[in-house]
């Protein structure tokens, strides 16, 4: 097996030679006037190639860890790219991230460099001393700090071609069940592999003809692999957008003839709040609407389905799986649905009471899952992976119907989804602990019509009176916007079992 044609380089070079003059990302002049409106498929490539030879140049070697810290805009899939070509494993970073977030991924990775545009981290990179922190040309608009380089003046320069392979391609972090970050191990094979399962779908869910919308932020695995991991292997065309918004949305989609939306539920929560007309505009070219990363909301399917007359097809998967595991592409419509598996993905559901035999037809169960997408295990020595034969429990509970459809019910873990991306109770809780005035925290998943969750926090005052507004500064110093509290609630004392643990149960049905 050659494992230079599993990767996702090979794929981007694929890309190039069939379609070289076809237009790869388009960028919002509107928005981001200094940066390239377009760039064809051959451009691209030969930016990547510059920006391989830039980090190679740096004295980075294959195998060494590098964060990209940046939005949608071109920079990304050229350092991405880049990266992947001159052997390095990308650690995509959510550009909201705080200092003391972003401390703890790129100590843990051990990351040799660092892409952003973000004044926190270049503070971050200072508190670890990370010998090469490579910039966007400028941060915040401040030129370059000393002892940082240009990607741009750094690529310009004339270099020899690197073409460099290491297995690993991303390490993408996921909060861990202590509520520590940790970072799951995807290689190139395991990308593809599930490039490949998404392009077996009937009907075809990408074709080279189609004009994606690119509003999934590409440091979550669902833009990186659906959304840019896709567009590559297809050859089609992205229209990029930094941060979204459902009136701009419209407008690009109506200006490019978007043809095909990848979306998070809160995405479509939006849209479906505009105007009525533009919507429907918008989405007259759209032959396929894809949902995933998180419930999506019945209520909302059905006004878009009424409003534009398109189907939300839904999705489900993990970072850990690269991360498409089901879909209902080619399923009949089923309200609360997230289909059947992908080819290539074989699932089962685990009874929970006794955890080694398979459930009753109809009966809810654990999601227990194999296939050549699955990832490595966690950074560094690939812990509480898949086992020796290779199945993966999820955590996630489901029950199948009588034509295997797949229906989730529950989680098996404390995991909060807020917009897609995941919070664990554990890591909220700790921030909240280090306050002076906190005794006790406990921190629960509520209903959110908008987000699917929101966190929540019940707070034990260690004396007198606590303020909640203080609490909430206090957690956002150290935790991005999407995993602090939304809501407060200071009580006497928190329920507990016989052994002490916190009854989170009961605190859901207060909420």
């Amino acid at each position: 097996m050659n494992v230079e044609s599993e990767s996702l380089v090979a794929l981007l070079d694929a890309a190039a030679r069939r379609a070289p003059d076809r237009i790869a990302l388009i960028a919002d002049r509107r928005t981001d006037p200094v940066r390239p409106l377009t760039l064809t498929w051959s451009e691209l490539a030969d930016q990547v190639r510059r920006a391989a030879a830039a980090f190679a140049r740096l004295g980075l070697r294959p195998g060494d860890r590098i964060g990209v810290q940046l939005g949608n805009t071109v920079e990304f899939p050229i350092a991405f790219f880049g990266a992947l070509r001159a052997g390095l494993t990308v650690v995509p970073v959510n550009p909201g991230y705080t200092e003391p977030e972003l401390v703890t991924v790129l100590r843990d990775a051990g990351a040799a460099a660092l892409l952003t545009e973000s004044v926190a981290a270049l503070e971050a990179a200072g508190v670890l001393g990370v010998p090469t922190l490579i910039v966007a040309g400028q941060v915040a608009g401040a030129q370059v700090p000393d002892g940082a380089h240009g990607l741009a003046e750094l690529m310009a320069a004339d270099a020899e071609a690197v073409h460099e392979h290491c297995d690993l391609a991303a390490l993408v972090y996921t909060s861990g069940t202590t509520g520590r970050p940790r970072g799951a191990m995807l290689t190139h094979r395991a990308l593809v592999a599930n490039l490949d399962q998404c392009a077996a779908l009937e009907p075809a869910v990408l074709k080279p003809s189609d004009v994606v919308l690119l509003a999934l932020p590409f440091f979550h695995v669902y833009g990186l692999g659906p959304g840019l991991g896709m567009l590559t292997r297809t050859a089609a065309t992205g229209v990029l957008m930094e941060r979204f918004d459902a009136e701009s949305a419209l407008r690009l989609m109506t200006e490019q003839r978007v043809s095909v939306v990848l979306g998070a539920p809160p995405m479509y929560a939006d849209l479906v709040e505009t105007d009525a007309d533009a919507l429907a505009t918008a989405f007259g070219s759209v032959r396929l609407a894809m949902s995933g990363a998180a419930p999506l909301s019945g209520e909302v399917a059905d006004r878009l389905r009424r409003l534009t007359g398109t189907r939300l097809q839904q999705g489900y998967g993990l970072t850990e799986t690269a991360p498409v595991l089901t879909c209902t592409v080619g399923r009949p419509a089923k309200s609360g649905s997230i289909g059947a598996p992908v080819p290539g993905v074989d699932l089962w559901l685990r009874d929970l009471e006794e955890p080694g035999a398979p459930v009753e037809e109809g009966d809810p169960g654990e999601i227990v899952v194999r296939g050549p997408n699955l990832f490595s295990g966690y950074w560094p020595d690939g812990a509480d992976g898949p086992g020796e034969s290779g199945w993966f429990g999820t955590g996630d509970v489901a029950y199948a119907d009588a034509e295997g459809d797949l229906f989730l019910v529950d989680r098996a873990k404390e995991l909060i989804i807020v917009s897609g991306f995941n919070v664990y109770p554990a890591e909220v809780e700790a921030v909240l602990l280090n306050h002076p005035s906190v005794a006790e925290a406990a921190a629960v998943g509520v209903p959110d019509e908008r987000d699917g969750e929101a966190v929540k926090a019940f707070v034990v005052a260690a004396s007198g009176r606590i303020s909640t507004a203080e609490l909430a500064s206090w957690c956002a110093h150290s935790l991005a916007r999407f995993k602090c509290p939304r809501e407060f609630e200071v009580v006497d004392a928190l329920p507990h079992s016989a052994t002490g643990k916190v009854r989170k149960v009961q605190l859901r049905k207060r909420s």
